[in-house]
């Protein structure tokens, strides 16, 4: 009876040893998922400015190629405009002489 209680003593005593092993791992696991965890969050507040950096040069490439497209289309419609103006400019100046002159004047 005494060698079934020294083995079940030494069983309980190995059993806890095992129990304070895996919960100094856990804690080690945790400390180092936690150093892991920070060192990630310095690397991306680190790249930040880059990133938002190459954000801005995006942006500011389309912004650009907008702006020159919309000026392109603002030419555009400016000399359609003007041919159309220079097309009816004999009408309208012949229209306005007729309205000064009178009707049945001209």
């Amino acid at each position: 009876m005494d060698d079934m209680l020294k083995r079940l003593l030494e069983v309980e005593l190995r059993a806890e040893k095992l129990v304070e092993e895996a919960k100094a791992r856990r804690e080690e696991i945790t400390r180092q998922a936690l150093a892991d965890a920070r060192s990630a969050e310095e690397r991306f507040s680190a790249r930040t400015p880059e990133i938002r950096g190459a954000f801005m040069e995006k942006a500011q490439a389309r912004a650009s190629q907008t702006i020159r497209e919309l000026q392109r289309r603002y030419d555009e419609r400016n000399k359609e405009l003007r041919r159309m103006g220079e097309q009816h400019e004999p009408d309208a100046v012949d229209t306005a002489v007729a309205m000064i002159i009178g009707p049945g004047k001209g």
